[in-house]
């Protein structure tokens, strides 16, 4: 069925197949925005929230917000800086991660960026390439290629590459190794500026921050529950690097306490380990649903 966009609603462009795609839709359902979807839709409409949703190639989404067709756009740090869009980056998005590397072939001999001086170097991100080159006060000959940059070597087509690099297993299977990361990249909320200075649209935007950036919060943090001798719970209350303080629950045993707080991913380990050398026994750990600071 036909769909036209709503004036009224927030628009947003999320990358319609590719390595951001899952990640765009499910971090929209985290938000609790319902929408239908299927293959081969480029349209759908928020049933309980004013949104619009574009399902877009990757490289077409900066252009998209900058222009104001879309409020908003998921989409890599990369290709936005890539197209040189003049958007407002509002939040890194915790998925997508990856780097953009110069490699070489194994038995090139090239150990640095600098012995590629005067060599030809392929990819598919050349404003970006020509950007750090020039900050580096190196010149090479950027050889512009839009696909298979990875073969381009082998071809004697470019001496090194400059591409996106995940986990590594491209570079592996052409016998390639990286020698430098140009970037570090991964999804992006970008906005148009006129957006954020319209009343309405900013209130939307901000709405729709706080609920995702609830969820990506909650994703890096875990809700431990312990119990613990009273006379530590200064010592713990130390250790403890979650919230502005933990909860305190008196126990049936007046000596001991029950204690609930949140910690980082980052450092939970670190933390749970001091935690037991200051007496805590029985934590408990579970995911976090949501977290509104």
């Amino acid at each position: 069925m036909y769909m036209e966009l709503n004036g009224d609603n927030l628009k947003i462009a999320i990358q319609r197949k590719g390595r951001l795609s899952q990640g765009s839709l499910e971090l929209l359902k985290a938000a609790g925005i319902e929408f239908d979807f299927s293959e081969g839709l480029l349209l759908a409409r928020g049933r309980n929230y004013p949104i619009d949703i574009l399902f877009l190639r990757d490289d077409d989404i900066p252009e998209y917000v900058q222009d104001g067709i879309t409020d908003l756009g998921v989409v890599g740090l990369n290709v936005v800086r890539e197209k040189g869009a003049e958007v407002a980056t509002l939040d890194y998005l915790g998925f997508g991660s990856c780097e953009l590397c110069v490699a070489v072939p194994r038995r090139s001999g090239f150990d640095s960026l600098w012995d590629l001086a005067g060599k030809r170097i392929a990819t598919s991100y050349p404003g970006i390439l020509r950007d750090y080159l020039s900050g580096k006060g190196l010149e090479a000959r950027v050889i512009q290629i839009n696909g298979s940059v990875e073969i381009t070597p082998s071809l004697n087509v470019a001496d090194a590459i400059c591409d996106l690099v995940s986990t590594g297993s491209t570079l592996r299977i052409h016998d390639l190794v990286p020698i430098e990361t140009i970037l570090k990249s991964e999804a992006v909320l970008v906005a148009h500026r006129a957006s954020l200075g319209d009343a309405r649209k900013a209130g939307l935007i901000e709405r729709l921050r706080t609920r995702l950036l609830s969820h990506l919060e909650a994703r890096k943090t875990k809700y431990v529950m312990m119990n613990a001798p009273r006379s530590a719970l200064e010592r713990i209350r130390s250790i403890l690097p979650g919230m502005k303080s933990p909860t305190i629950v008196p126990l049936a045993d007046p000596s001991l306490i029950a204690v609930h707080t949140a910690v980082p991913e980052e450092y939970f380990w670190e933390v749970i380990e001091k935690l037991k050398q200051a007496g805590a026994t029985d934590m408990l750990v579970v995911p976090v649903e949501k977290m509104v600071v």
